[in-house]
This record gives structure tokens, C-alpha cells and sequence, in this order.
């Protein structure tokens, strides 16, 4: 079957699920090298970021193999990881979400927040503090500090959405977007980030906590689409 356009809904699953059927198909055969990304962008009539975005859902799922300065190629049609649910959220909405959620959060933690409040936050800096300087894994402890702040806000309500949107984002396609956008110098970027975050907060002044939290978001969403547009 051929290339055929990709309507916007769900855009980097849609393209993956096509390219995977037509791997299954025997279309794209074991060994063969897709077409560029400017070509096959171009065909799907989707833009790279989107089509980036799906390789990597399928380097993922073991479809293809990324090979640097050569291209991308079909791995096989032997078994495949389970793929995400088609309802499942990708990466940027779940990034577009927590934009108009979290700096409200980090502002209400800062006029709401009381001793134990402003202890919470501040221990959850010092446990990513701590886990970064030990370069161990700290993906939970960055959660932590998210959902401190969201719990310090004195509203259960957007504790409980703040928290789902993390265990949202808990997924292979965003692990492997955070393993490449997250170099030594933005892990550091990103520290400072949350520091001035949580300095906002236990000093109580609410606009500058909704902006430290809305720059971090932001430089997050930059680092992740920068990995799209040059990889």
C-alpha cells in the first residue's frame, strides 16, 4: 500500500501505526533503509518533529534501528514490544498540560504553603539535589519535587491532577525523549530551575514562583523539541 496522508489527531501514533503495518505487510522488508525524513515527511504530509517523534515510538517498539549519519532502518517483523494505547497521551500534550496546570500550583504553594508545606518542597529539592550530584536515576525524585509543590498548594484536587499527569508521562516514548534531550549541561540548567522554584516558594511570593515554574516547563518542552527538529 502506499504512503498515505496523516490526519492530526494523535499524529506521532497514527504515523507509527502505518509504518508498522506496512512493515508487517512485508512492504518495508527486514534490512531495507526508510526513505529520508524530508522525503517521507513530505509523502505523509506531516511535519519531521511529528515524524521524529513516531521513529522513535518505533526504535522503541524494535521496528527500526536508527543509525547515525546513515538513516533509519527495518529491523524485522519479529515480535514487538506492546505498542501505547491509541487513547494513551504523547509526550508534548502531556507537557502542554502540565504548562497551564503547574506554574498555578507552584504560585498557590507560594501564598498557601505552610511550615510543613515549605519543608516538603524543600526536602524534595535536596533529594534531586542529592540523587543528580551521585548521578543516580532521578526521574522519581524529579516527581516528587513536581507533586510537593502541587500537595503544597492546599488544593486536593490539583494534587490529584498533577500526579496523574506524571504517571501519564511515565512512558517508554517519553523516557527515551528525556535520555536524549537531557545532556550534562541542561541536567545542571535544570537544577537551577527547580532551585529557583522552590527558593519562590518558601520565600512566599507567588509571581515568582508561577514564572520559575512556567521558565522550567518552557525549557523542557525546548530541550524535547530540539531532540525532534536535530536528531
Amino acid at each position: 500500500m502506499p504512503f498515505e496522508p496523516i490526519p492530526p489527531r494523535r499524529l506521532f501514533r497514527r504515523i507509527a501505526e502505518q509504518i508498522a503495518a506496512m512493515i508487517a505487510a512485508g512492504e518495508l522488508p527486514p534490512g531495507s533503509r526508510l526513505p529520508a525524513e524530508r522525503d517521507l515527511a513530505h509523502r505523509l504530509q506531516v511535519s519531521r518533529p511529528s515524524l521524529r517523534e513516531a521513529l522513535i515510538a518505533l526504535e522503541i517498539e524494535g521496528l527500526v534501528e536508527v543509525r547515525g549519519g546513515s538513516g533509519i532502518y527495518v529491523r524485522g517483523r519479529r515480535a514487538r514490544t506492546a505498542p501505547a494505547p491509541q487513547d494513551a497521551p504523547g509526550p508534548f500534550d502531556i507537557l502542554a498540560a502540565r504548562l497551564a496546570v503547574e506554574p498555578e500550583c507552584a504560585a498557590l504553594a507560594a501564598r498557601h504553603a505552610g511550615p510543613a508545606g515549605r519543608a516538603a518542597v524543600s526536602g524534595a529539592l535536596a533529594r534531586l539535589r542529592a540523587d543528580r550530584a551521585a548521578r543516580r536515576a532521578d526521574h522519581e525524585a524529579d516527581r516528587a519535587f513536581h507533586v510537593a509543590i502541587a500537595e503544597a498548594s492546599g488544593n486536593a484536587v490539583l494534587a490529584r491532577i498533577v500526579a496523574g499527569l506524571w504517571q501519564d508521562q511515565a512512558s517508554p516514548v517519553s523516557d527515551r525523549l528525556e535520555d536524549l534531550a537531557v545532556t550534562p549541561a541542561r541536567r545542571r540548567e535544570n537544577l537551577g530551575e527547580h532551585r529557583a522554584i522552590a527558593e519562590a516558594i518558601v520565600a512566599a511570593d507567588a509571581a515568582a514562583a508561577r514564572a520559575a515554574m512556567r521558565r522550567h516547563l518552557l525549557a523542557v518542552r525546548r530541550a524535547r523539541l530540539a531532540v525532534l527538529r536535530g536528531r
